[in-house]
């Protein structure tokens, strides 16, 4: 009887063992666009995935009209225009990356426009003549790079179900803009519908 006990003291033993290696975290390093979802809402897949249509939407377009034209823009920013707290910027910055890329478009750093000014300024004043950058001779944008992101959510209703599916929609806008005339010469759109289904019952 005894060493019936001490069998299952021992087995016992194990398998909490066991288990609580079972329950050790766990990390695996995957590239970003090989991530699964995990929900419906925006991921990192939806940052990659829309930079990159987005860029080869406006590259793949009739602009610039000038053949040859390497034109500069500046970006003013997308807007959120989702219930969520979500970092457009990054979008922005994604997309202007791979314009970059292409070498067919220039950007305006207009997000460091007061440095700019500020290194500009204390070399006029600290810098000699042959060392000081030229003062003045900005190059300015002639297009202007906005949009708009949107969201639209819908969750299943009170039925007899085993799960609750909620469908997550996403629309980006991207719009360029001739600053001169006004005209918009571009407008681009990239729609998201994902689909996710939760057990009501379960973990």
């Amino acid at each position: 009887m005894k060493k019936f006990a001490c069998c299952l003291l021992v087995v016992g033993g194990a398998a909490v063992f066991s288990g609580c290696a079972a329950f050790r975290i766990s990390i695996d390093e995957k590239a970003p666009e090989e991530a699964s979802a995990l929900t419906a809402k925006y991921d990192q897949n939806d940052l990659l995935t829309w930079a990159k249509l987005m860029s080869e939407d406006i590259v793949n377009a009739p602009f610039p009209r000038k053949e040859g034209e390497n034109p500069i823009l500046v970006v003013m920013g997308i807007q959120n225009r989702t219930a969520s707290h979500l970092d457009t910027k990054a979008i922005e910055d994604s997309i202007t990356t791979e314009l970059m890329n292409t070498g067919r478009m220039r950007f305006v750093n207009a997000s460091r426009r007061d440095d700019l000014l500020r290194e500009q300024g204390y070399q006029l004043a600290n810098c000699t003549e042959e060392t000081r950058t030229a003062i003045g001779r900005q190059l300015g944008a002639r297009y202007m790079l906005t949009g708009s992101l949107v969201e639209i959510s819908q969750k299943s209703g009170r039925e007899v179900r085993v799960s609750r599916q909620e469908d997550v929609y996403y629309q980006l806008t991207v719009e360029i803009t001739d600053l001169e005339t006004g005209i918009m010469e571009l407008r681009k759109q990239r729609d998201r519908l994902r689909r996710a289904s939760k057990p009501i019952i379960g973990w």
